[in-house]
């Protein structure tokens, strides 16, 4: 039998995540108001005294970060946040494999209904803790029971989501930016102004601020988590907010450099802009959260107009040189740098006619997807080749060592039909998600650092109506989370009913045993 052609590809695609994204209102391609100096200046000197009140008073505020001796400089570090896409935190394996793979449907949320004035409206965001599951609604974000799918807490916003960190503190806690009003037919956007922390577990939220640059409030297009630190960026310069609210640093309209967006989780590291566009200086550089202070900077070559972070510890960069990827991907090249130094420990190639990585430089910093970084090593997938059946496609996953910039020879194969993608780190195991041949439900699979033997931990069912659903949310244009030995898909995007195609979900949740 033939296999089908696979479902079509949203007819308006997502923004954030490292998905195509609407440009923000009031985006300009060069800086309307550039911000800190490219040395190693802070913008506010923190004193001693509050730093250390802040590190003891912090509590739950810590980031979920775990000092485990990585420093960028070729140690065999794992991190495993299972919200990060790339890395997070931790170094122990923790998912195992269940006596019987075959997952169940949890539950699913039905998508939201999108409002009179509106075509489309963005969910971006979910986090996945020990006590619940949290999702972005329209205009609001709703925390449910992990297992049971049942609502927990609602948290209202004003507006619809614009931006969403990807990292949570010990004490579950995210930041996210939103609008100030719902959109209208008159004022289809009000403007990504608005940055908010959240406790996941508590169901509310802690507090909302705005950013000025001189008297003018900034549009926001990225947000972050690092250590007690909230970190926006944006097109007129980046700014940072403590634990209570109190903001860390602001963009200064006399700076003639600004800070595109941040990267977070173990470390928190600023992509710098400086000059117009065309003729761009890009200086990555690691960053102390508490006062701004320049730690470390590596300066991008010319040719280089944007910049993603992957990982922040050890960092890892990727760019698209001389847009010379020409497929929208993203990345030509990935850059291992050692965060002590700024060092360039060695360049990656990594075109995207050879392999299947995504990030969003532009404005979505750190939303890259399909990459997983651990071992000292970059995982990374091949693009689709032709299978052994007619009409199948399958890929593997390849390892770089960011030491030596070289693969190691080890591949994990999707399997005829499959494709396969990672998600995040499990210690030193990749985690890792296959997406199905029309006939089959998707895969989640452990890959062994060393070995690259492949476990299977869940199998999706094989059922029409279950496959259908899994097969709308495809690493390519959603949100999924492995943890705890349960998966979650959601959408990023919402948007009106059509003829065309069945039900759409917000999330749909698998568990197995």
């Amino acid at each position: 039998m033939t296999q089908p052609p696979p479902p079509p590809p949203p007819s308006q695609p997502p923004y954030g995540y490292g998905y195509p994204q609407q440009p923000q209102p009031g985006y300009q391609p060069q800086p309307p108001a550039p911000q800190r100096k490219s040395n190693a200046q802070a913008i506010i000197i923190v004193s001693a005294v509050a730093a250390i009140a802040l590190i003891i008073g912090s509590g739950i505020w810590y980031s979920s970060t775990k000092n485990d001796g990585t420093d960028g400089t070729g140690d065999r570090a794992a991190t495993s946040d299972k919200n990060s896409a790339a890395t997070g935190e931790g170094t122990g394996n923790t998912e195992k494999a269940p006596a019987n793979t075959a997952s169940k449907v949890l539950f699913q949320l039905p998508e939201p209904a999108v409002g009179a004035d509106e075509s489309s409206t963005t969910v971006v965001g979910s986090w996945l803790t020990d006590k619940v599951y949290a999702k972005s609604g329209r205009a609001e974000i709703v925390g449910y029971d992990p297992v049971k799918g049942t609502k927990l807490w609602t948290v209202p916003l004003p507006g619809p989501v614009c931006a969403a960190s990807r990292h949570t503190t010990t004490g579950n806690q995210t930041a996210i930016v939103y609008e100030p009003a719902m959109p209208t037919k008159d004022k289809p956007s009000h403007g990504c102004s608005q940055v908010a922390a959240i406790d996941l577990d508590a169901g509310k939220q802690l507090w909302t601020r705005t950013v000025k640059s001189g008297d003018q409030v900034v549009n926001l297009n990225n947000v972050t988590v690092s250590a007690s630190t909230v970190a926006v960026g944006s097109t007129s310069g980046g700014a940072a907010f403590d634990l209570t609210g109190k903001q860390l640093w602001a963009p200064k309209p006399t700076d003639t450099c600004y800070d595109a967006g941040y990267g977070g989780g173990e470390k928190l590291v600023a992509v710098r802009k400086c000059g117009a566009y065309g003729s761009r200086q890009l200086d990555i550089q690691t960053i102390d959260p508490v006062s701004g202070k320049v730690l470390s900077e590596y300066a991008m070559g010319k040719g280089i107009e944007d910049a993603s972070i992957v990982s922040t510890n050890p960092l890892v960069v990727a760019a698209d040189v001389n847009r010379s990827a020409g497929d929208g991907s993203g990345i030509s090249d990935i850059f291992s740098i050692d965060n002590r130094t700024g060092q360039l420990r060695t360049k990656i190639s990594a075109p995207g006619d050879k392999y299947a990585a995504k990030c969003d430089g532009i404005t979505r910093i750190e939303y890259c997807t399909k990459l997983a970084v651990g071992n000292d090593r970059l995982y990374i997938p091949t693009e689709n080749h032709d299978g052994t059946g007619e009409y199948s496609k399958t890929n593997e996953i390849v390892a770089f060592d960011l030491a030596t910039g070289k693969q190691d020879g080890q591949r994990a194969d999707a399997g005829d039909g499959y494709t396969i993608s990672p998600l995040r780190m499990d210690g030193g195991n990749v985690i890792a998600y296959k997406s199905p041949p029309y006939d089959k439900g998707g895969q989640v699979v452990s890959i062994d650092g060393d070995t690259f033997a492949q476990t299977k931990l869940m199998e999706n069912p094989a059922t029409k109506e279950v496959r259908e659903v899994e097969t709308s949310m495809q690493p390519e244009y959603a949100e999924l989370i492995y943890g705890d030995g349960r998966l979650y898909l959601s959408q990023v995007y919402a948007r009106k009913p059509s003829d065309v195609g069945g039900t759409r979900y917000l999330a749909i949740a698998y568990g197995t045993g």
